[in-house]
């Protein structure tokens, strides 16, 4: 609440962030009607030792004088503070191992943007800092309404075992810092979400409960890359930049940044991640020496997180202002880099984002963005569940949208689209996997198909996937062209989802009318097939030309000959035209 620095005792809390140099808490989220709160009031110290130290009321006190005062006992006035079951019911001896429980009254979620927009919000001029500040703000709202609305539950009965959604929405209190933890002050504008477990149930009775940690945290992935996704459209909607990918490290997932912003820039404010990278190396080399073998992606994600907690720095202790700390910032990017690299940031970004918009159509095409989502998501960790197929479908719009916006509920229609046609259950619950047949209809054995992409070993494991989802991107084109050159009335739409096999039955019309068409088709193998003749053919065309014209050459001064127009029972090669008045007679156009 007072920023990386440790408040003396006796100190206000205000006090303490203004000498801290970071800004109050606001409150947010569509709860805080049923506490008395608005949006964007400010945290105050007696708020929050009420609410996230004790689960009571915010307002508690005057409630308790009030009661008081209508003749109410202190004992029942303070119950009637109290949201949901009191916190000493934890450490009540009346269950099994009840004394080890702790209590739990918040989630601390952090949302941090890319680091190039860390470097704009630092260098830039103020009225591009106050834009992304309210990027921020819309990203993390907009956010916050989706946990709310779509995933948060609250829990009831034994192990939590009723669920059911909230009823009013999330309470959350967001904390802005503006630095890094590095040795020397680096720029890092990212807010702390200290988000309230009780939540009003959705009974009649206005009774409180305790949302569920385990639907919260399971579904944290996808809520960053929501929060990603609304960012980068913020941004490019009020400055008009445009996005492209970075890779951090080779193999693994790139990062979006801004386009334009000097790549030098990124290693001068991520001073804290060449410390941790310098420390993974040697735990790495430990790990290989002691095990054998190169670490897995958990192992990897361990090895991250203790070298983290070794290359932590001391907390700072004197206080410094944005004012001061952006003064700061520009004046060592300048002695870094030179003057004309940090004046001409914003310039570089609106031409780079030109660039950008000529060479790269944002069009969401959604039976490509299924087929990308569930070979990522296969390869990487084989069985998987909703939460992570919408992960994977969010990272695909940024990656081809690049900053614009996205139709509401593309993502989850990019879901369900890999739900209906391309899994298979497995396991118990509501885990699934990648049903090959169905990306693979054609072939004898569709587990045969990727295996030399998912075991190759010698690569980094979403290489694998990449390698994978390219094979299933070029299936879909070969059988996109077999179409196109077997019937001209049947073309392809972008966009469009494809039909879905778990949609309702269809009656005895549909059907017999299904199978009509089905019989008028033609079968993917034999288009692939007629494809593989046309382009033999158009090679042995080439080939017939090329003797006519050695022949022409060795018997000058003949003239040149036209090359032999195909007669009508043979399919034309491509790229040759009819003569005037003749039809195709193989399908193409």
């Amino acid at each position: 609440m007072v920023g990386d620095v440790h408040r003396p005792a006796g100190m206000a809390l205000r006090a303490a962030q203004d000498e801290a140099g970071v800004p109050p808490g606001i409150w947010r989220g569509q709860g805080l009607a049923a506490v008395g709160l608005a949006v964007g009031d400010v945290v105050t110290e007696r708020q929050a030792e009420l609410l996230l130290g004790e689960g009571r009321h915010p307002d508690a006190d005057r409630i308790e004088r009030d009661l008081v005062a209508e003749g109410k006992s202190p004992a029942e006035a303070w119950r009637a503070t109290v949201l949901g079951r009191p916190i000493e019911h934890n450490r009540s001896a009346k269950t099994e191992k009840a004394k080890e429980r702790t209590p739990w009254l918040g989630l601390d979620l952090v949302f941090r943007p890319p680091p190039t927009a860390h470097i704009a919000w630092a260098l830039m001029d103020d009225k591009c800092r106050l834009v992304l500040e309210s990027c921020q703000d819309t990203a993390v709202d907009k956010m916050l309404k989706w946990l709310g609305d779509s995933v948060a539950q609250i829990r009831w009965g034994s192990g939590g075992k009723h669920r059911a959604p909230v009823k009013d929405g999330l309470i959350v209190a967001v904390f802005r810092h503006y630095e890094s933890r590095a040795a020397e002050s680096k720029p890092l504008l990212h807010d702390h979400a200290v988000l309230s477990i009780r939540a009003r149930r959705p009974d009649g009775s206005g009774t409180w409960g305790n949302l569920s940690a385990d639907t919260l945290l399971s579904h944290i992935v996808a809520a960053d890359t929501l929060y990603l996704l609304f960012f980068m459209e913020e941004v490019s909607a009020r400055l008009g930049w445009a996005w492209e990918p970075r890779s951090v490290t080779p193999g693994r997932r790139p990062v979006m940044e801004i386009a334009g912003i000097d790549r030098r820039l990124i290693g001068w404010q991520s001073t804290r991640r060449q410390q941790i990278e310098e420390a993974l190396f040697v735990l790495t080399a430990e790990y290989v020496e002691e095990h054998g073998h190169e670490p897995g992606e958990r192992a990897a994600y361990g090895l991250a997180c203790r070298a983290a907690d070794r290359t932590r720095p001391p907390k700072r202790k004197e206080p410094r202002s944005l004012s001061k700390l952006r003064e700061q910032w520009r004046e060592s990017a300048i002695d870094a880099f030179g003057p004309d690299v940090v004046d001409r940031l914003a310039e570089r970004a609106r031409a780079a984002a030109v660039a950008v918009w000529a060479r790269v159509r944002p069009v969401v095409d959604i039976v490509l963005a299924a087929v990308d989502t569930v070979a990522v998501v296969y390869v990487m960790r084989g069985a998987f569940k909703h939460h992570h197929l919408l992960a994977e479908a969010r990272r695909h719009l940024s990656y081809v949208l690049r900053g614009r916006p996205h139709q509401p509920g593309l993502d989850e229609q990019i879901v369900q689209t890999v739900v209906d046609n391309y899994t298979r259950p497995v396991g118990r619950g509501l885990a699934m996997t990648a049903d090959l047949h169905a990306l693979y209809p054609h072939d004898t054995d569709g587990q045969a198909v990727l295996r030399p992409l998912t075991r190759n070993r010698m690569l980094p494991l979403y290489a694998r996937a990449r390698l994978a989802a390219g094979a299933l991107a070029a299936r879909v084109h070969a059988v996109r062209r077999s179409e196109r050159l077997g019937s001209r009335t049947r073309p392809h739409t972008v966009a469009v989802p494809g039909a879905s096999r778990s949609g309702p039955r269809l009656s005895r019309t549909d059907r017999k009318a299904g199978r009509a068409q089905e019989q008028q088709g033609t079968d993917v193998a034999a288009l692939e097939q007629t494809r593989a003749t046309i382009e033999a053919v158009a090679k042995m065309a080439v080939r017939l030309q090329d003797g006519v014209r050695e022949r022409a050459v060795a018997h000058r001064p003949r003239p040149h000959p036209t090359p032999p127009t195909p007669s009508p029972s043979h399919t034309p090669p491509p790229g040759v035209q009819q003569a005037p008045g003749r039809t195709p007679t193989g399908g193409l156009a």
